[in-house]
């Protein structure tokens, strides 16, 4: 739980992890007015992985320029760079590349799998924790002395993606479950009545732990971004150093000659496997 003062004689900073959909919109309003047992985030910093939909990212524009206006605060804006480009170059040059959770096929031995996620790691925690120690004066390789207690907007209905942050300096914190008690409904209508419109998820375009409705909302919403999924999804089947054939889709197919009005996936492996620093 979150506390103006913590007796143990450390200074105690705190970031918000922005992740910029529903849940962290939600959650950044509510602690710039001070609704979070009365703390505000000495930050707000959202890591930017460069494949957000175009939808997302206006949406992030307009919650900062909303909280700039409001507050004077900024909302931080980090990055190591572009997700897609790097992965698209690296089917091209072998060289190495942060894995996505791609759904394997190895057609020899009939074997399906999925493939080690660092993706959230390199381009969202990793990120964010450079930018913290930046932002406190550090040096690589220099000890943080503060408690760094870090928000993250997992609401009530995504208790299983509670999770702790595995660094001696950094306290996850989770105001939305343990504090203010809000589920992703309460969310969408709380940024509702403050910002007037109804926000959208949050997710890179290319995640493979999409769903067939998600995926098709894509296809829907913005044929570019759909066709360079289909064309990073062409990519990688052999382009990578793996040795089973990959794909973004849990069907196993081309992307593209997916029919994706059949509800052949869920959400579950998304919500078991988030850090809560994605889709938030």
């Amino acid at each position: 739980m979150i506390k103006k003062h913590y007796n143990d004689g450390k200074k105690h900073v705190h970031v918000l992890s922005f992740g910029g959909g529903t849940q962290s919109i939600a959650l950044t309003l509510m602690a710039l007015e001070g609704k979070i047992n009365g703390v505000i985030p000495d930050y707000i910093i959202f890591a930017d992985t460069g494949n957000e939909p175009k939808a997302v990212m206006d949406q992030v524009n307009k919650v900062r320029e909303y909280v700039k206006a409001k507050y004077n605060r900024e909302i931080i804006i980090t990055s190591r760079g572009n997700i897609y480009d790097d992965i698209l170059r690296a089917t091209k040059t072998g060289e190495r590349v942060s894995s996505l959770p791609f759904h394997t096929l190895d057609r020899g031995k009939m074997l399906e799998a999925i493939g080690k996620r660092q993706c959230t790691n390199d381009y969202k925690i990793e990120v964010i924790k450079q930018k913290v120690r930046t932002l406190l004066g550090y040096k690589p390789r220099q000890h943080v002395k503060e408690i760094v207690h870090m928000w993250k907007g997992i609401s009530t209905d995504e208790i299983q993606r509670v999770k702790p942050i595995d660094d001696k300096w950094i306290e996850a914190e989770h105001p939305l479950v343990w504090d203010v008690n809000m589920d992703r409904s309460a969310c969408v209508a709380y940024v509702e009545r403050e910002l007037g419109f109804t926000p959208v998820k949050s997710a890179c375009i290319i995640c493979p732990f999409h769903d067939n409705e998600h995926w098709l909302s894509i296809k829907k919403g913005s044929t570019e971004e759909f066709e360079a999924a289909c064309k990073l999804d062409d990519a990688i089947r052999n382009g990578l150093k793996y040795e089973s054939e990959l794909y973004l889709h849990r069907s196993r197919k081309p992307l593209r000659e997916v029919n994706l009005n059949e509800d052949q996936l869920t959400f579950d492996d998304f919500m078991n496997e988030c850090e809560g620093f994605c889709g938030i």
